[in-house]
């Protein structure tokens, strides 16, 4: 099913009006769209590039670290501490990924991202002094958006973050759609179809892993810096491997290999996390079933439902007609 450009605004435009008021809470709807962006930059891995990471969290927890130190300590422009998030998980994300794409493939490089996000965790769960450790970073703050000489908006309120974190993820939403879109993205797509044959026609696969890996870690760390905004505190749970199955949990239901999917996965995610956790203690079990459901007959993932459901409404309209 192919939108007309026009759809696509006003789908979007759709989402950030009604989502607060289907999730309840502006606090809701704006962790929806921080891990939406966290997923559609993991899935430039996985559904473009065909690297399945269980480490981004790594990138994540510790963008959210590095603005959250900068907020508690210099209280810096909100564009400072996104800059600082996004190069600190983009920096990480280099300097990991230089070893893991070096290594050989498949579950060699997914146990390697594993390992690092391993390693990061139980640093920042040691290093009390910095992290908090156990007991998360508090004393956050949330910053404020300043434009020297012309205006400044607090972002205290739910709802200016809220816009704000819109803002942010949308413009990041659309510059990894022209990466995926451009050359570069092709050529990606190429190393997952037949690497073999991108490498016979001249393509060094392995930067070009790097890019893309180093590409996934530095939004994944900008996620990070809207997420300690988000609660001003940063818990130790961003870095936790549990984070990583989690972000693919939400590409892989939502739809990998296109854009739209890992928006509506993380959207289904937060919302049944929240909304089921108040309900069952053992809450993860349904999410468990739903997934389960989801990989057996809908390997698309939702989108693949919707799809489906789009497609068969020609028909049957034009059997009505009959």
């Amino acid at each position: 099913m192919k939108w007309h450009n026009w759809r696509v605004p006003v789908a979007f435009l759709a989402a950030v009006i009604l989502l607060p008021l289907v999730v309840g809470s502006y606090s809701t709807a704006t962790e929806i769209w921080i891990f939406g962006i966290l997923a559609v930059s993991f899935n430039l891995l996985l559904g473009y590039t065909g690297l399945l990471s269980f480490g981004q969290a790594t990138f994540f927890g510790l963008g959210a670290y590095t603005s959250g130190l900068l907020l508690v300590h210099y209280q810096p422009n909100v564009f400072v501490a996104l800059a600082a998030g996004a190069l600190a998980g983009g920096l990480a994300a280099l300097i990991i990924g230089y070893f893991c794409v070096r290594g050989m493939g498949g579950i060699y490089f997914i146990l390697l991202t594993f390992s690092f996000n391993l390693m990061v965790y139980f640093v920042a769960y040691e290093w009390t002094s910095l992290t908090g450790g156990e007991d998360g970073l508090g004393g956050v703050g949330r910053p404020g958006l300043s434009i020297p000489l012309f205006l400044f908006v607090s972002l205290k309120p739910h709802l200016s973050y809220y816009i704000f974190t819109v803002v942010v993820v949308l413009s990041c939403y659309y510059i990894i759609g022209r990466i995926v879109r451009s050359p570069f993205g092709k050529v990606l797509q190429l190393i997952r179809e037949n690497e073999t044959r991108a490498s016979t026609v001249g393509y060094n696969i392995r930067l070009y892993k790097l890019l893309a890996f180093t590409v996934a870690g530095l939004f994944s760390g900008l996620a990070g810096m809207l997420y300690a905004g988000l609660f001003e505190y940063v818990p130790i749970e961003v870095v936790e491997w549990s984070t990583s199955g989690n972000i693919v949990f939400m590409t892989l239901i939502g739809g990998m290999g296109n854009m739209i999917g890992p928006l509506l996965g993380a959207g289904i995610f937060i919302w049944l996390s929240d909304s089921l956790s108040v309900m069952w203690d053992r809450w993860p079990l349904i999410l468990g079933l739903i997934f389960m459901a989801v990989i057996l007959f809908f390997p698309g993932g939702i989108l693949q439902i919707f799809s489906r459901f789009a497609r068969s409404l020609p028909t049957w309209k034009a059997s009505d007609e009959r």
